[in-house]
């Protein structure tokens, strides 16, 4: 049974599940990147999909971002609906001259004329043992880019649910897929419809600390606030799943809940998009705190190949607690 039917599925099958209903239900959408087709994407994303819609809608691109990402930019110009797969944040920095001077841009610059409305899939994210080269968390760089907007879908729901939105934006989307997230595997309540890409989500509610995250951290945040309860702590957990434009009035009206905040980002510390939703809690929230805000971040380093040094540079369930209770304390 297909993802959405209220039967067991994976992050991965409903990733593919929303490709498969948006080349269905719309001829100018097509899929294309590197090994999209015959071998059914890098993580396994893509499988069949060749198969069921053929080479016209599924395409092999050569080893080139920077060629693909601007021939899609091409053909949302043209009136197509292109959905561009980068393998991994890392090599979508080969792309970067395409996606921030010129997906992100043509509206602006051509007085409203030229819309671009492309959506970019990337696997982001660390713990997976891909060394430093190809365990980066990026998304915050993208989010400081007017013209664009930031996905981070980190349930099965946002999974299976964010595409048709993205879609339909008439301006460029970037959705981040955390590579530790394929094989979680759940149900998705068959009433599961289309995500609102313009607010963060409460997934659990508290009243005595904000953990405010988003991607791949979310279970750890989730984890920790549960740890934190057997201690007598109640903190709420925010999801913020768009990280451009940022729902900061979710966070805000958390912050005024609970009066303390830590926020939790696997990126580094230093000009994060923790620092960004931090200072943005200072402005709008400051008389609002009982407690400086707390920031877990990875540690400031190229992400190391060894399973042990890899889990002690980034954020865990442990240093989430330890901020929190730092802050309630």
């Amino acid at each position: 049974m297909g993802a959405g039917s209220g039967a067991s599925t994976t992050y991965r099958e409903a990733m593919r599940e929303a490709l498969r209903e948006a080349l269905r239900c719309d001829d100018r959408v097509f899929l294309m990147g590197e090994d999209v087709g015959r071998y059914g994407g890098c993580f396994g994303v893509s499988l069949g999909l060749l198969e069921e819609f053929g080479s016209e809608r599924v395409r092999d691109t050569p080893l080139s971002e920077s060629a693909f990402v601007g021939a899609g930019i091409g053909a949302a110009l043209a009136g197509l609906r292109p959905i561009v797969e980068i393998m991994t944040v890392n090599f979508s920095l080969l792309a970067l001259d395409q996606i921030l001077n010129n997906a992100a841009t043509l509206l602006h610059m051509s007085g409203g004329q030229l819309a671009v409305p492309l959506v970019i899939r990337m696997t982001t994210g660390a713990g997976r043992q891909l060394a430093a080269q190809h365990s980066h968390s990026l998304e915050g760089w993208y989010a400081h880019i007017p013209g664009i907007r930031v996905l981070a879908p980190a349930t099965l729901e946002d999974a299976r649910h964010m595409l048709a939105p993205a879609l339909l934006d008439p301006d460029p989307v970037l959705i981040f897929e955390h590579g530790t997230l394929y094989n979680v595997s759940g149900e998705l309540p068959p009433s599961a419809g289309p995500v609102d890409l313009d607010h963060a989500a409460v997934r659990r509610r508290g009243g005595d600390i904000s953990l405010i995250t988003y991607g791949g951290s979310l279970s750890k945040a989730l984890m920790a606030a549960t740890e934190l309860a057997a201690g007598g702590i109640d903190a709420e957990v925010i999801d913020l799943r768009t990280l451009r434009p940022l729902d900061i009035g979710a966070v805000a009206a958390s912050v005024a809940r609970t009066h303390r905040a830590v926020v939790v980002d696997e990126a580094w510390r230093t000009g994060s998009l923790a620092a960004e939703v931090s200072a943005r809690i200072a402005e709008e929230s400051f008389y609002d705190l009982d407690a400086p805000v707390e920031r877990v971040c990875s540690a400031e380093v190229p992400m190391p190949y060894a399973r042990h040094l890899e889990e002690a540079a980034l954020p865990q369930t442990a240093d989430i607690v330890a901020a929190a209770r730092r802050a309630v304390d």
